[in-house]
């Protein structure tokens, strides 16, 4: 505070009267010490001591009377803090009441407002259900078109996927006959076609593979052409009748595979009959006069 009165040892004009006290009487504790006659008697003894104590006490008074001059500044500086502070509460005790009043005003338009909103509300819903009805009835409407349509597409998928694995078989059958026919420019001739006719169907996510002769026998991937069950774990596959086909990385039909010599030449039309797989949600449908089994 700006009118705070200063502490005494902020004024040395005040405290040097006390130092010369101090200085005086240790004199007079040495001029008595200095003219006594020794050894000195215990009064002279006394005196001095009395007097050393004395310039201690009036050099300590200033700083005494500081410290407590201090600590009541401090008492009134928290006085006047707290007289400030419930000031402030005043100030907030009427504006808590301002506020009460406007609160009132605005909780009353909100009633009016929420009155109004229900009312809105009300009218939303109903024309709500109204549009839920109408979409509802259109959305039945329209997945039965869809669903149909799906049927559609499922069956045509079916046909023509049946139809693409049968044309890779007859190809195959091909190259395998120019294979056992021996001649070289037949053979390669055919491997173009073959390839070519695979790269096509590959585009349409039909993939054919044909594991080599020599590769391990997989029960996942590879089926025996004689419809064996008892396959070593250790067997070899000796030749590839059919290939097997996935599509769209899902497995339709296991290669078709002999895993020894045959006693007898298979015929190379072996191929084109063996039974094609395509997947679970695109039910096939038979072709007329085949001798393939349904699609499963």
């Amino acid at each position: 505070m700006s009118d705070r009165p200063e502490t005494r040892l902020a004024r040395w004009p005040s405290v040097l009267p006390f130092l010369i006290g101090a200085v005086l009487l240790d004199y007079f504790a040495w001029w008595v010490v200095e003219k006594s006659e020794h050894p000195i008697n215990i009064w002279m003894g006394v005196l001095a001591l009395v007097s050393v104590a004395g310039a201690a006490w009036v050099s300590v008074i200033p700083f005494l009377t500081d410290a407590e001059n201090a600590t009541k500044l401090e008492e009134l500086d928290k006085l006047q803090s707290a007289a400030n502070q419930i000031q402030n509460l005043e100030k907030v005790g009427t504006q808590i009441a301002i506020a009460t009043a406007q609160w009132q005003n605005v909780q009353e338009h909100n009633a009016k407002a929420i009155e109004s909103a229900k009312q809105v509300s009300e009218e939303m819903s109903a024309e709500a259900l109204r549009f839920a009805d109408f979409m509802k009835q259109a959305n039945d409407s329209e997945k039965a078109t869809l669903r149909l349509e799906v049927e559609k597409l499922k069956r045509a998928e079916t046909d023509w996927l049946q139809v693409l694995v049968r044309v890779l078989d007859h190809v195959y059958a091909l190259h395998r006959a120019a294979k056992h026919s021996g001649q070289p420019n037949l053979m390669e001739q055919l491997a173009h076609f073959q390839n070519a006719c695979r790269d096509a169907a590959r585009r349409v996510g039909l993939v054919a593979f044909a594991p080599a002769a020599g590769d391990g026998f997989e029960p996942g991937q590879h089926q025996t052409a004689d419809g064996r069950k008892d396959i070593p774990d250790d067997a070899k596959i000796f030749e590839t009748v059919a290939t097997g086909y996935t599509f769209q990385g899902q497995m339709l039909r296991p290669a078709l595979v002999l895993i020894e010599a045959p006693k007898a030449p298979l015929p190379v039309q072996s191929a084109v009959t063996a039974k094609p797989v395509v997947p679970a949600e695109a039910p096939a449908q038979p072709a007329g006069g085949s001798a393939e089994l349904p699609l499963a």
